[in-house]
């Protein structure tokens, strides 16, 4: 199964993906909005893990590349979080690139694509999202996708350390059919 956009291919991960996802990840830049860096066995553990989701369920975490390229540069996906929150269980849709892409509209691309898919494809009404208060880059590419903040679903993350200033998230919601 590959997304395709004007730019980016939304595909299965490789082997190959693993190094350029580790050094992303343990960037400091990249992981600011995050708990902490990870580590190789920790990068690879997600790598697993999203791998399984899109064997299991024919949906998850897509890593993307550059088609002109095939360049890989993060992920966009569909996940369903594994914490107790008000609005879960749900499908959320998320992002992470290699800061080399930042500003050049890949995240908003791929999630605009990726919106249309979850639809057709994973029997849910609703995607949400979210991340830090912080973190402003992300919630501008909510925005532009068209979703909308639920500000009385803003939450403390329960897998974010107590005191942690990344802890408050806002939550965001794209309804079926908007």
């Amino acid at each position: 199964m590959i997304i395709e956009t004007e730019r980016l291919d939304l595909r299965p991960w490789k082997e190959s993906d693993r190094e350029p996802f580790y050094q992303m990840c343990s960037d400091p830049e990249v992981m600011e909005f995050f708990p902490k860096t990870l580590n190789r066995e920790e990068s690879d553990a997600f790598v697993d893990k999203a791998m399984a989701a899109m064997d299991e369920q024919g949906w998850g975490l897509f890593a993307v590349e550059i088609r002109d390229t095939e360049e890989f540069i993060g992920f966009i996906g569909l996940n369903k979080p594994q914490f107790d929150a008000p609005f879960t269980p749900c499908v959320e849709i998320g992002w992470r690139l290699d800061k080399k892409y930042w500003k050049k509209g890949f995240a908003t691309e791929g999630a605009q694509a990726l919106l249309q898919f979850a639809f057709i494809k994973v029997d849910t009404d609703e995607i949400v999202s979210f991340t830090s208060k912080l973190n402003k880059p992300s919630i501008k590419v909510m925005e532009k996708i068209g979703m909308t903040r639920d500000e009385a679903g803003d939450f403390d993350h329960p897998m974010v350390e107590e005191g942690s200033p990344l802890r408050r998230h806002v939550l965001y919601r794209y309804k079926k059919g908007k």
